[in-house]
C-alpha cells in the first residue's frame, strides 16, 4: 500500500522517513525533528515534533506507540497510546512523551522516539436494543475471569 507523506519543515529533510527496522516489524520508527535537545524531566511530559504529515486512505489510521527500549530502559512512554492519526488529518505528527523515570531524559535531533503502525479499522452504525445476546461471561468484568 502506498501512503502519501510530506515533510512539513525543510530543515529536517535529512531525517529518515518512517521505516521498518526488520522484515517482520509492524511499526516504523519516528524520529524527533528538533533543533535543540529537549529534556524530559522526571514525571514530565513533552510534545515532540516529527516534521511529517500523512494522507492515509479512508478506513486506515496511523497508531503512534511507545518504543520498547525507551520504555524498558528509561521509563519513557507515549501518552494517549496508541495515539490515533485519522485518515482526514493532514497536520504534523507530534508525539506526546512522558517520563515515568526518576532521572531527566534528553531527546536529540533524529532520535527514534516512537513507532508508527498503520492499521485498518471499521466504521460502525449503532443499533440500539433492549437486551444484548447472552454469553457465558455475561456482564462480569474487572477481574471476573480470574485475573
Amino acid at each position: 500500500m502506498n501512503v502519501l507523506i510530506r515533510r512539513t519543515d525543510p530543515r529536517f529533510a535529512d531525517l529518515p522517513l518512517p521505516q521498518y527496522a526488520s522484515a517482520g516489524a509492524a511499526g516504523m520508527d519516528l524520529c524527533a525533528a528538533v533543533d535543540e535537545p529537549i529534556v524530559v524531566p522526571p514525571h514530565g511530559i513533552v510534545v515532540v515534533p516529527t516534521a511529517l504529515a500523512l494522507a492515509l486512505p479512508p478506513g486506515y489510521e496511523a497508531q503512534v506507540r511507545s518504543r520498547s527500549g525507551l520504555a524498558a530502559h528509561h521509563g519513557l512512554f507515549c501518552l494517549n497510546g496508541p495515539g490515533t492519526i485519522d485518515s482526514d488529518y493532514r497536520g504534523e505528527i507530534k508525539v506526546i512523551i512522558a517520563n515515568f523515570g526518576n532521572v531527566p531524559f534528553t531527546i536529540e535531533r533524529g532520535m527514534r522516539i516512537a513507532q508508527l503502525v498503520i492499521a485498518r479499522y471499521e466504521r460502525v452504525q449503532w443499533e440500539e436494543v433492549a437486551d444484548l445476546p447472552p454469553t457465558a461471561r455475561g456482564d462480569g468484568g474487572l477481574g471476573s475471569t480470574g485475573g
